[in-house]
């Protein structure tokens, strides 16, 4: 792997990769973007517009809807749907430099393990924090935040100094582009209480088209979040991640604070017709609940509601 000047490979760049992206390639580094064809082909046309609260820029930056662009590539970020992660790992095993390191950008807590079972490449798992949306094909607007942080997923990968070398790279490069990356040795932990926070405010916003601001002002929107995280608490704790209950409620109340405006991407899926994360999130809570004997009245009525919104769209 090219430590000094790495080739970066982007794929599934929708807001979240593209916005990424985009930092990375106006630091310097090489970076492409593997997207979908609209958003490619605007890209083409009139660069990459990024839209933040106090400044906007535009890039130049090479964008393809082949996943070919990952061969040669020293770092790639998947941030594809989870329902894709399985086909695209697959994909990407004959590609993939035996150097390269794949970092998981994605929501919730099984995508490392699956894209680590094709891959002999390390998998890294990533915790996102950052407000995203794309209004158009190239465009990109950034509501909030932008920190990550990362991980061994193992205990064996965690005593590996030569991977530990390569996670603190990472963090370099990315401190070049002004995007703060931490490194923990429970990161998995961190995406389960990145999980909880999805799980309160997703569907909820999905369902109602409300951003997290209107919804925390209401007092039975904040007992509903209170129900669904005690809920991911219990089978978190069941999985093997004892969350600290009160860190996670208040995460639950800064989100809101943070990022009054934003739509989850639940909510911004459905109102374009997609399908939907939700059953890797209030749905895996609903799997998991009934494989240990938990009940999960709450995340199980969302998760339905959602499915029957997925349906109504999908059959109009």
């Amino acid at each position: 792997m090219n430590s000094t000047n790495p080739r970066i490979t982007v794929v599934g760049a929708g807001s979240v990769g593209s916005y990424f992206g985009a930092m990375l390639a106006r630091a310097g580094h090489a970076v492409t973007l593997v997207a979908r064809a609209e958003h490619v082909q605007a890209i083409e046309r009139f660069g990459l517009k990024i839209h933040k609260s106090d400044s906007e820029f535009t890039l130049r930056i090479p964008a393809t809807t082949e996943l070919e662009a990952v061969r040669g590539a020293d770092l790639v970020l998947l941030c594809v749907k989870s329902r894709d992660t399985e086909e695209l790992a697959r994909r990407m095993a004959a590609l993939l430099e035996p150097g390269a390191l794949v970092m998981s950008l994605q929501n919730g807590v099984e995508n490392p393990a699956a894209i680590a079972r094709h891959l002999r490449q390390p998998v890294v798992p990533t915790a996102v924090y950052v407000a995203t949306a794309m209004p158009a094909p190239g465009e990109v607007r950034h509501y909030g935040r932008g920190e990550l942080v990362i991980g061994p997923a193992t205990p064996r990968e965690a005593a590996d100094a030569g991977l530990r070398q390569r996670l603190q790279d990472i963090v370099g490069w990315f401190a070049s582009a002004g995007v703060p990356v931490r490194i923990s040795d429970a990161v998995m932990d961190e995406l389960w209480a990145k999980l909880l926070v999805n799980c309160a405010y997703n569907a909820i916003s999905a369902l109602t088209q409300q951003a997290y601001g209107p919804m925390a002002a209401l007092a039975p929107i904040r007992a509903l979040q209170q129900s669904l995280v005690d809920e991911v608490l219990e089978v978190a704790r069941a999985s093997g991640h004892a969350l600290d209950a009160r860190a996670a409620r208040a995460s639950v109340e800064q989100i809101a604070r943070s990022m009054p405006g934003q739509l989850s991407s639940t909510a911004q899926d459905l109102a374009r017709g997609k399908p939907t994360e939700i059953d890797d999130l209030n749905g895996l809570i609903v799997r998991r609940g009934a494989e240990l004997g938990i009940p999960t009245p709450a995340n199980q009525s969302l998760y339905a509601l959602v499915k029957l919104a997925e349906a109504a769209r999908a059959s109009a």
